[in-house]
């Protein structure tokens, strides 16, 4: 009894070798099956690439679609809103012209001198040989332009002495800060010279210089 489970034993710890059979595989025609796997897979990335550069490509052309498609609404807007446009700027310029009108007249009524009393003032004071063609009123001042008969020298002297006559009447020292000549030329008749003389208002700012 004892030598048969010792028989057993020793079969069941004996090595087992593989059954031997014949090989009769042809290696050089079977397939490369890692070839087959390597192409697949590069195909495969090649596949992808291509869809996402056609996708990309589609996406930017949509985008292009759309921008197109807004810029011709836009342009649409432009040209139907340009006539009111031009209309609104035509108004504008008219209004601003109107208040440029407004804003003289404002000036003019709340003029330190009226009108009147400076061409009373100044017809009393007015040398002989001097006359007085234009009389500007500006927000700073008043400008007299005129004609003084002569020529040269005792023309221009005469000038002069107008305007310190003026700086010394009480009439206008109250009412002007400074009266000064701003210009002086000769006359398209030879036998006398144009002048232009400016008076500013006490207080009003200096005139921008040009």
């Amino acid at each position: 009894m004892p030598s048969l489970l010792k028989r057993k034993t020793e079969k069941g710890q004996m090595p087992l070798v593989p059954a031997w059979h014949p090989n009769f595989r042809n290696f050089d025609r079977l397939p490369d099956t890692k070839a087959v796997r390597t192409s697949f897979f590069v195909n495969g990335v090649a596949v992808v690439i291509a869809i996402s550069l056609l996708l990309v490509f589609a996406y930017q052309e949509y985008a292009l679609f759309v921008l197109n498609r807004q810029i011709t609404e836009w342009q649409a807007r432009i040209d139907g809103n340009q006539k009111a446009s031009a209309l609104a700027v035509v108004e504008y310029k008219k209004f601003q012209a109107e208040e440029k009108k407004i804003a003289e007249l404002e000036a003019f009524v709340s003029t330190p001198k009226p009108l009147s009393v400076l061409l009373l003032d100044l017809s009393r004071t007015l040398p002989p040989r001097i006359a007085l063609l234009n009389v500007i009123y500006r927000l700073d001042g008043v400008n007299l332009r005129g004609v003084v008969r002569g020529a040269g020298d005792r023309a221009s002297g005469e000038v002069a002495s107008y305007v310190q006559k003026l700086k010394k009447e009480p009439a206008f020292s109250t009412v002007f800060d400074t009266i000064s000549q701003s210009a002086l030329g000769r006359d398209s008749q030879g036998d006398r010279l144009s002048f232009e003389l400016f008076m500013k208002y006490k207080g009003a700012a200096a005139p921008a210089k040009k």
